[in-house]
C-alpha cells in the first residue's frame, strides 16, 4: 500500500488471550519498518522482520493497554528501537503491571519512553511515512497513524464494533468524536487495521457498524 512517501507494507500477528494484532509495518524500498503495539505475538513478528530482512527503526504504541504492550520488553530488547507514545498514556504505561493485575495477570515495569508521539506529527522509516492522529476515548493517549489508503487503528474502531470504554480513562463520548473526526474523515476505501480481529474499511464500517450508522442510537454519522 502506499505511504505518504513510498510504499508501505503491512503484515498482522495474532496472539494472546485477547488476540491482539502485532503490526509490523515496512517500507519495500529501503527493507525499513516499524513495529506497532507489541503483543503476544512478537515474536513472530520479530522472526518475520528477520527471515525479510527488515529493520525496525521505531517502536510505535497506539496507547498503553496491556495486550498492545505485552511484548515490548522483548521487542526493546532485541532491536534496541526507540519505543513512542503520546503522553497521556504514560500513566496507563508506567501502570502496566498494575493494569495486568486488573485481569489476573503478572508483568514486569515496561523499559522507558523514548518519544512522544503528537497529533499532526509523522512516523517515517526509509522513504515512507506515516502520519499520527490523537484518538482518545478508548484510551486518554490513543493515536491512529495514516498513510495514503491505509490506517493503523489500534482500538479506537473495529469491523461491526467500537473500542471499549469501561477501563479507566475510556468515555464513550471521547471515542465517538475520535471516530468522527480522525476516521470517518479519511476516503471511504481506506484499510483500517485494527488492535483486533480482522481489516476493514472506513466505507464498510460508515455504512454497517451500528455503533456508526445510528442503529444503536445517537444519529449515526454516515
Amino acid at each position: 500500500m502506499a505511504g505518504e512517501r513510498g510504499e508501505v507494507t503491512v503484515r498482522s500477528f495474532t496472539g494472546g488471550a485477547f488476540a491482539q494484532n502485532t503490526y509490523l509495518l515496512a517500507c519495500a524500498g529501503t527493507h525499513e519498518g516499524i513495529l506497532v503495539d507489541p503483543g503476544a505475538a512478537t515474536g513472530e513478528a520479530l522472526a518475520a522482520a528477520r527471515a525479510a530482512g527488515i529493520t525496525i527503526g521505531q517502536i510505535v504504541l497506539t496507547h498503553a493497554h496491556i495486550d498492545h504492550v505485552e511484548g515490548l520488553a522483548l521487542a526493546k530488547k532485541e532491536t534496541g528501537a526507540p519505543i513512542l507514545l503520546h503522553p497521556a498514556d504514560r500513566q496507563l504505561y508506567e501502570n502496566a503491571p498494575v493494569q495486568a493485575q486488573w485481569f489476573g495477570l503478572r508483568m514486569d515495569p515496561l523499559p522507558p519512553v523514548d518519544g512522544e508521539l503528537a497529533h499532526g506529527g509523522t512516523v517515517s522509516f526509509g522513504e515512507c511515512t506515516m502520519s499520527v492522529r490523537f484518538a482518545p476515548g478508548h484510551a486518554p493517549g490513543h493515536v491512529i497513524l495514516v498513510g495514503d489508503g491505509v490506517a493503523v487503528v489500534g482500538d479506537v474502531i473495529f469491523a461491526g464494533s467500537i473500542g471499549r470504554t469501561d477501563l479507566p480513562g475510556g468515555d464513550l463520548d471521547t471515542l465517538m468524536e475520535s471516530i468522527r473526526q480522525q476516521v470517518l474523515t479519511l476516503p471511504d476505501e481506506t484499510t483500517l487495521h485494527t488492535g483486533h480481529g480482522g481489516d476493514t474499511t472506513v466505507g464498510h464500517e460508515r455504512r454497517t457498524n451500528p455503533f456508526v450508522n445510528g442503529v444503536y442510537g445517537g444519529g449515526g454519522f454516515a
